[in-house]
């Protein structure tokens, strides 16, 4: 397996401007259009100081406005936009179950969907003990390493998943590592037989993680939800009920989205 990504940490001494402009970077990245009075409840702000961030990211090229009036990720947004018009709409509706399975045990929440070989976290809802798993609403991993994601990789069946990790060895220029490979399969077969996937320690250091897609009115696995844990506690809370409280969320997600279909 390839090596873990450390947590992303604040520094020392943050600078809130440069934060917020960041921080709208990765919801035009994620969300794919962003209208003002959004943008200034997202990052907590007055709507005339989102409006000259939003501003500024159009004059360096990072976001542009579409006919109407929408802010979309400009030409110089390094990282393509997830191409999903209806992430935002998604994360409306799954945040209220979000909200309630982190309240009945008491720990962090995240919702992500897949781009490729990685996922992206469009929401966390954290847990209210001093030590927890911090937000991780922005963030890239790889899919192969978040509990979520390998549990939306294990939905896919195994020529597709294929078909994604030569894809990117092409993009990267380097081989398929076979062996790489066959672990990953072999991961992704327990999870579609037990319905979740989990991460111990994987992608952070400190974390581990349970995670299940979530598929749309169509029954097309469209994201992933996990619960991120600290290792002191994860055992026992897997015994005391974890995977029942994920389904019965997972169930309740999926029933309000009946009505709602991912690309249309």
């Amino acid at each position: 397996m390839q090596p873990k990504n450390p947590r992303r940490k604040p520094p020392a001494y943050p600078i809130e401007s440069v934060d917020n402009a960041l921080a709208l970077i990765e919801l035009l990245r994620d969300f794919g259009a962003l209208r003002l009075s959004d943008a200034a409840v997202e990052l907590g702000v007055s709507r005339s100081t989102a409006h000259r961030l939003l501003a500024m990211l159009v004059y360096r090229g990072f976001a542009s406005q579409d006919a109407a009036q929408r802010y979309i990720p400009g030409p110089a947004l390094g990282v393509a936009p997830a191409g999903m018009s209806w992430t935002a709409e998604l994360r409306r509706r799954v945040l209220p179950q979000m909200k309630l399975l982190s309240a009945r045990i008491d720990e962090t929440v995240n919702l992500m969907v897949r781009a490729g070989t990685q996922v992206r976290f469009l929401a966390t809802v954290q847990g209210s003990r001093p030590l927890r798993v911090g937000d991780r609403q922005g963030e890239v991993m790889d899919a192969h390493a978040a509990s979520a994601g390998k549990a939306i990789l294990a939905q896919l069946g195994e020529t597709t998943v294929r078909e994604l990790y030569v894809r990117e060895s092409k993009i990267s220029q380097k081989p398929l590592d076979e062996s790489w490979f066959a672990g990953l399969e072999q991961d992704l077969m327990a999870a579609r037989n037990v319905g979740f996937a989990v991460n111990f320690e994987q992608t952070e250091a400190g974390t581990n993680a349970l995670g299940v897609a979530l598929r749309d009115g169509a029954g097309e696995v469209i994201a992933g939800l996990s619960v991120s844990i600290p290792p002191v506690r994860f055992r026992q809370s897997f015994d005391s009920g974890l995977v029942a409280a994920v389904f019965e969320a997972k169930t309740n997600i999926e029933a309000t989205l009946a009505d709602f279909v991912a690309g249309h």
